[in-house]
């Protein structure tokens, strides 16, 4: 009897122990789960930084990076034709209108210098009867011709005046009106250096060096003077600007990062902002500002008197800013469509296909854009009605998408954050097939602030809060004028001109990008 009880113990303590080891075993298959998860997480986050450095930005298939080539010049240029080439073998075409092919022809404005090429007088005597040879027309080619910048010296010399009889009437001209008053550089001079810089990207001490070249001998601190200078002075068109961009029906916003050294208060490390604004029906508007944060309070006092709608990215301060103000809030479906190709590109090669989730949603937004490219050319009713008949049933394949793979899917893993933006956003996304002048995505606030940001690659960071300052306000006119189909040159050229006469607000409003008066060429 004793002997059965031990054998029961035993027996007991035999079962405890095996179901300690499953529940040991248990817990080491759920971490080995976790670890298997934590590493699957962190190989798509080290592709994505990989892709990130060295992968093409272009979000297009297929494409190739051409604007950054180093060895452009035999990448652009056309190949030549072997003279020996045999010809090949042709068919006959019905006629058809087609574009003449060859060169471009040059600009008929651009002025020109004619160069005859004549014969001697001794071979103006024909071979056959020694008759003088007649002109009887030209053949002509043209080329195009480069002159060197010209620096040059203007001398204003203000005459003086006195009566011959007394010394009571001493009196000299007038001093022209400058932009900047006892300013170093000329209007054209001034428009030039902006225009390098802000639409060229031109640092200032490369400038110095071309001008220097010249005999233009100026210190690139002359330059960023005359240019925070500038940006201070032309501040009464940047207000109206942005008086005219509230008033507009539809808004996009975005922001870039920017770097500013001496700013108070702040290490030289710490990252500041532009904020980008674009008007998206009414005259065309760029406007940046600087701001030191990113905060709601920095774009409730851009947005502030604003109407309408407002299109941005999902940052979260806009929405903030379209329930303060009452805006319609439209999201960017091209900042949707880009965390899918973000989790597909993370993907080993192998791994993508059609079939794959992120393959799936890019391929259905693509046929939503392709609907708005079959829109593009339509009035605001007719797209309208086209977005209603084909663009709903295709956000409704999208939402059945999202809806399938939402919950099966980690959510800590590039699909699976796109996954939750795209709900996030989805009351947002589908606004647009609302009203027919809505835009289906920002990317043309994107476009208007990628000037500044490819011009950041070479200047890098701003010295001070004026210079910051400065910078956003030229910016903002040089790509104002841009949109509206301006040289912007002409414009900074036209507008220092005039700015310092300007005396009433119908002064300053004549001065607008699309109501200025430029001069001819």
């Amino acid at each position: 009897m004793h002997a059965l009880t031990n054998n029961e113990e035993e027996l007991h303590q035999l079962r405890d122990q095996l179901a300690r080891s499953e529940s040991e075993r248990e817990a080491l298959r759920g971490k080995l789960r976790i670890v298997r998860t934590e590493r699957y997480l962190l190989k798509e986050r080290l592709n994505a930084f990989m892709r990130r450095l060295f992968a093409a930005k272009s979000e297009a298939r297929g494409s190739e990076q051409k604007d950054l080539l180093f060895n452009e010049i035999e990448a652009l240029a056309p190949t030549p034709v072997p003279a020996e080439a045999a010809p090949e073998d042709t068919v006959e075409v019905p006629a058809h209108r087609r574009a003449k092919r060859g060169r471009k022809p040059l600009d008929p404005a651009l002025p020109r210098e004619v160069i005859r090429h004549e014969l001697s007088e001794a071979e103006r005597i024909c071979p056959n009867d020694g008759a003088r040879l007649e002109e009887i027309g030209v053949e002509a080619s043209e080329q195009l011709d480069i002159v060197p910048a010209q620096v040059r010296v203007i001398r204003h010399e203000r005459v003086k005046y006195a009566c011959p009889c007394c010394d009571q009437a001493l009196r000299i001209a007038a001093a022209p009106l400058r932009l900047i008053p006892k300013g170093l550089l000329t209007e054209s001079a001034l428009a030039w250096v902006a225009t390098a810089k802000y639409q060229d990207a031109l640092p200032l001490y490369r400038q110095a060096a071309l001008l220097g070249r010249f005999g233009g001998d100026l210190s690139r601190n002359t330059l960023a003077g005359s240019l925070v200078r500038v940006g201070a002075a032309v501040q009464p068109v940047i207000n109206l600007l942005r008086d005219q961009l509230l008033d507009a029906e539809i808004i996009h916003g975005d922001e870039t990062e920017l770097q500013v050294l001496k700013e108070p208060g702040r290490s030289a490390q710490q990252k500041s902002y532009l904020w980008a604004q674009m008007s998206g029906s009414g005259p065309p508007i760029r406007l940046f500002t600087y701001a030191p944060s990113r905060s709601a309070e920095t774009a409730r006092r851009l947005y502030e008197g604003a109407h309408g709608a407002l299109v941005t990215d999902g940052y979260e301060v806009y929405a903030n800013v379209a329930k303060t103000y009452g805006l319609v809030h439209l999201g960017c479906w091209a900042h949707a469509r880009r965390r899918f190709v973000e989790a597909e590109a993370a993907l080993p090669k192998a791994a993508r296909a059609s079939v794959q989730p992120a393959a799936q949603f890019i391929a259905a937004i693509g046929a939503l854009y392709a609907i708005e490219a079959a829109a593009r050319d339509l009035d605001v009713k007719e797209r309208l009605h086209l977005r209603h008949e084909r663009s709903r049933p295709a956000l409704a394949c999208i939402q059945a998408l999202l809806l399938t793979h939402l919950h099966s899917v980690l959510p800590g893993s590039l699909l699976g954050q796109a996954l939750h933006y795209l709900s996030e956003q989805w009351p947002k996304l589908v606004r647009f097939v609302d009203d027919g002048s809505f835009p289906i995505d920002n990317n043309a606030c994107e476009n208007a602030i990628r000037p500044f940001v490819v011009g950041r690659r070479n200047w890098l960071f701003a010295d001070t809060v004026g210079g910051a300052t400065a910078s956003a306000n030229l910016y903002s006119l040089i790509e104002t004028a841009k949109a509206n189909g301006i040289e912007p040159y002409q414009y900074l050229c036209a507008l220092f001109v005039a700015l310092p006469k300007a005396t009433r607000l119908e002064d300053y409003e004549a001065l607008l990008p699309w109501r200025i008066a430029l001069a001819s060429k």
